[in-house]
């Protein structure tokens, strides 16, 4: 289960460490996932930003990859408002739930290696509960990787290319897209088109 005290990697505990010291009002710890428990659509980031999920406790919140998140979210009618600005705004997720590969903030936002292995039983954990023909978004290729390491896949088998989907077992169905960083956004290497389109699929594969 999810652990908010968890302090499995030395380097990412010291950081939030230091992170709740200089600011105290953050949540500075673990970010558990946020929306359905019961959820057909479950959505994995990256991990928490420093003045978004980490300051606010709740993924994809505060910060400016939020902003195009939620907004397609509330378009195809898995959230029931298209702003997420902190984490008791009232804003709920319907058939979705979102989480991170890593659930603690890393230093400049890049976790190692060994980080996201650490984490991935949380991970694991998550994608068990989603039912029997569901849908996971992967934002980036790091959580993509993970997903596929979480259910003992071959990545050569799964490789991570935008809008690329891929059959799961159980009739689960893996659905890849650039991460809505401020970066892809502002490059336009992701525009709201194309992200549009990810999850009109996602909403598309789970109506059936």
């Amino acid at each position: 289960m999810f652990d908010l005290d968890c302090r499995r990697c030395d380097r990412l505990a010291a950081f939030l460490d230091q992170v709740g010291a200089d600011y105290p009002d953050y949540h500075a710890r673990p970010v558990p996932p946020f929306g359905d428990a019961n959820a057909r659509l479950l959505i994995v980031g990256l991990a928490p930003g420093m003045h978004g999920a980490n300051a606010t406790g709740r993924p994809f919140t505060g910060d400016h990859a939020g902003i195009l998140l939620y907004q397609t979210l509330f378009k195809h009618g898995f959230a029931s408002t298209a702003e997420s600005v902190s984490a008791d705004d009232g804003l709920r997720l319907f058939d979705c739930r979102i989480t991170n590969a890593v659930k603690c903030l890393p230093p400049q936002n890049k976790p190692v290696g060994s980080e996201v292995n650490n984490c991935r039983h949380f991970l694991e954990e998550e994608m068990t509960q989603l039912k029997e023909g569901g849908v996971i978004v992967a934002l980036g290729s790091i959580a993509h990787k993970s997903i596929v390491a979480g259910m003992g896949l071959r990545q050569k088998d799964f490789l991570f290319a935008h809008a690329a989907e891929h059959a799961l077992p159980e009739g689960r169905v893996l659905l890849d897209s650039y991460h809505c960083s401020r970066y892809n956004t502002q490059t336009r290497r992701l525009t709201p088109k194309m992200f549009d389109a990810v999850f009109a699929r996602a909403r598309a594969l789970i109506d059936g």
